[in-house]
């Protein structure tokens, strides 16, 4: 079955949607402190990834078609050459809920950018090789949404790891709900420990 144009357009926008939701869920009745705390060597956290998803979607679906969005707390281009993890952190003086509403109002500005151009308009990506800097509209969102996706699942582990809540966007919406998994848990370690 051949999916037209309109139709691949709907679907990419779902699944770009979805990897949203699901970020978002993870971020949802967590506490500003641990929001912000760094988890991992790197410093990642659960509101670095919402900023840095805020801002990458606003990457490419701003600037790459022409657009821009004056919102004073997007992160402009310039402030990465000083600190180049800019994006992955919310300051002392943004709230959690800045944040978040900063991102919702990115998605509806990137919305407006998906809903307006045909999936094969070509928008330039200037951060991407000379060779590579041409690309439409649906490649766009294949990578956005990958790039979403793999940070949801970074948020899923970072959130399993504050308050044991796991699940795809809510706890316990895609994993057994009555298991025992500190008997699953020192399975894998029996089976790791005899290597």
């Amino acid at each position: 079955m051949e999916i037209d144009g309109g139709d691949l357009k709907r679907h990419l926008w779902r699944d770009l949607q979805t990897q949203r939701d699901a970020l978002l869920a993870k971020v949802d009745g967590v506490s500003e402190r641990e929001l912000r705390l760094p988890r991992t060597a790197t410093g990642t956290n659960l509101l670095g990834i919402v900023k840095h998803a805020a801002n990458v979607e606003y990457g490419y679906f701003g600037p790459t078609f022409g657009r821009t969005l004056d919102d004073p707390a997007l992160i402009p281009e310039e402030a990465f050459d000083a600190d180049p993890q800019a994006d992955w952190y919310a300051t002392a003086e943004e709230s959690a809920d800045d944040v978040i509403a900063l991102y919702r109002r990115v998605q509806d500005f990137a919305d407006e950018t998906i809903d307006e151009r045909e999936i094969n308009v070509a928008g330039r990506v200037s951060w991407w090789a000379e060779s590579r800097r041409s690309a439409t509209l649906g490649r766009l969102m294949i990578h956005v949404t990958l790039d979403l996706a793999r940070h949801a699942g970074q948020a899923d582990i970072l959130r399993e790891g504050i308050d044991g809540a796991v699940g795809w966007r809510r706890p316990g919406d895609n994993v057994p709900q009555d298991y025992d998994w500190p008997a699953y848990v020192a399975k894998l370690t029996a089976i790791a420990d005899g290597f």
